[in-house]
This record gives structure tokens, sequence and C-alpha cells, in this order.
């Protein structure tokens, strides 16, 4: 299913491809995690274990979007629908666990090999990183396009598990399937990164020529969700969609959503993004924090400023800082 030369493309940004269209990527804060030099932000606004994550994407290079802000590779889009014969949940969630533990093998300490390797590696950490506990579906392409989505839902909740979906919206039938076979994964989040449809159309480039009523009708959805976290998530770059101008907007479109939290967070000239957005387009992390503070003002609902991870320059608004952090047994 994927060509040949988009898979060394993808071996040489560190994925390892599962299956005919799935992959892994080992995250840079599960490595920090590993050797004791940090956490991601949602292991510190949320409570999941960095070193027991495992960044998977069932839809690696399929994608209705070509997003300008995209790390992806998004001149090798492979189409906005995942057609044929598709790997099952099952498969897909043992390759990926199998892909995590190989990419994860040079921070082992063997202690038989005839040659001395240095880890900086906590290896109780390395030893429970085998068994990942946490899927973050995202990574790349649009996971919603997989038709066994739930399936994997499923099965990561029978494991055990729970599992962050990041969707961009566009696949409103697909949420409500979610919602109605009880297929919800632990938190939703959905990707909102323009305020109106002139600059989703810009920004996003979609080849869905409805794509900006498919979001906002996602965002209804998403408005009726019970059992399940639930993330407005935003993107910031500095001079396309983080303008003052746009406060008002966006605080509708979260009334329009009503989530659960707001995750706001600066654009990273990485990967492929730095081809189209330079360094100059990042916004510092003072400046993210002014905008949500516009925002909240904006809101008037008694959102706030719940928490903030400078490094990542991100920060998350909500009501209560104690619903923050995942329940213990929540699936």
């Amino acid at each position: 299913m994927i060509p040949k030369e988009v898979k060394k493309i993808l071996k040489r940004q560190h994925y390892e491809i599962v299956g005919k269209h799935s992959a892994v990527q080992t995250c840079r804060w599960t490595k920090k995690s590993l050797k004791d030099e940090g956490v991601c932000y949602k292991e510190q606004f949320y409570g999941i274990k960095s070193h027991l994550c495992c960044q998977m994407t069932p839809a690696v290079m399929w994608c209705p979007n070509k997003c300008i802000h995209c790390w992806r590779a998004i001149e090798m889009t492979l189409g906005s629908e995942l057609e044929g014969d598709v790997d099952s949940p099952i498969e897909i969630i043992d390759g990926c666990i199998i892909a995590q533990q190989k990419l994860l093998t040079g921070f082992n300490i063997d202690s038989n090999s005839p040659k001395k390797q240095l880890s900086r590696a906590n290896q109780k950490k390395l030893s429970e990183a085998q068994e990942p506990m946490q899927f973050a579906i995202s990574l790349s392409g649009e996971p919603t396009v997989y038709k066994h989505l739930g399936g994997i839902i499923d099965e990561l909740r029978k494991r055990g598990k729970t599992s962050f979906l990041v969707t961009n919206g566009l696949y409103p039938e697909k949420l409500q399937e979610l919602k109605d076979k009880k297929q919800l994964p632990t938190q939703l989040y959905i990707s909102v990164n323009t305020s109106n449809k002139e600059l989703f159309k810009r920004f996003h480039r979609s080849s869905k020529e409805d794509g900006w009523e498919r979001l906002m009708k996602s965002l209804e959805i998403m408005s009726t969700l019970k059992n399940t976290r639930t993330v407005f998530r935003m993107n910031l770059v500095r001079g396309l969609n983080m303008n003052t101008e746009f406060v008002k907007e966006y605080a509708e479109l979260i009334k329009k959503a009503n989530p659960m939290f707001v995750e706001i967070k600066g654009f990273m000239s990485v990967g492929f993004a730095r081809d189209r957005l330079g360094y100059d387009k990042m916004p510092t992390h003072r400046e993210i924090k002014d905008f949500a503070k516009l925002l909240v003002n904006e809101l008037d609902n008694d959102m706030k400023i719940l928490d903030e991870k400078i490094v990542s320059r991100v920060l998350v608004l909500g009501k209560d800082k104690n619903q923050l952090k995942i329940p213990k047994g929540y699936l």
C-alpha cells in the first residue's frame, strides 16, 4: 500500500512501518523520560506516562488535508480515503508494540555483551516500556480514515490501555459511529487551527470541498459526547492563524464544541514544515499565553489557564484543574 519511495522517506524520519498502512515513531519525550530528563506535557497535564506511550497511526500517509504547518511529507499524500484490504485492529496493535520495542532497542544495556554498552536509560522504565499502556493515535495522516478505528479503541480498552485520538474533524460520520457503538477513546482531540471558512481553505488546503462544514458538524458532535474526555486543540502560527482579530471567532467555535479542555500549542518548524514555514513563524510561549488570555476573556464561561509547559510552548484551558488528571482505572 505504501510505495517504496515513501517508505524510504518515513524510515529516514525514524518511522517504523507496521503492516500495510500503519506506523510508529518514538516521541522525543518518551526518549527523554527513559533517560529521566523530563516528561511531555501530556504527562504533566493528564497524568499519562511518557515512557509508556506509543505514538502511532493507522493511516500514515492518508489525509484529506495538506496543511501548510504539517511536518509530514504532504506532497506524497496517498489519498483522502484508505481503501482496499486493510489490517485488523489486533494486527495493528500487536505490530505497533513490536515496532515500539524495536525502536527502543538502543536504550538497552546487555550485561552479557562482550562489548561495553553505554546507555543513560533508566532500565526499570525501559523494561516497563516494552508494554506501552497509552496509545496516542495521531502521529501522521488522519486516523479516522481507517474503517476499523473503533476496533482499535475497543481492543486497547480490553487490554487496559488508554487511548488519545487526534482528528482533523473532517469525518464527522466516523465520530458519530464511535459514539453510537460506544467506542470512544479515553480522550478525543479535534484540531481546529482556523477560525473561519476562508482561512480554513488557505491553511488546510483540503481535498474536501465541504471541509469547513464537516468540521463544524464534528464540533457539534463533540458537544454531545459524555463518555470521553474532550479537547479542542489549536496549533498557532505567528502571522497566520493567531491574529487577535480571530479571537472572537475561536471563542465561538469553542462554545460550539463545549470541550472539557482547550489545548493551545505553538507551531514548531520541524520536518517538512521547515520547507513551507520558517522559524520566524514560531510564536514564543509568551505570545501564546497572551493569546490564551484574550481567548479566556472572550469565552467568559469560567474557563481559565489550568497549566502550561513552557519548553513545549503549550498550555491548557479548562474549568477545574482537578479534572485534568485521568482518574485511575479510567478507560
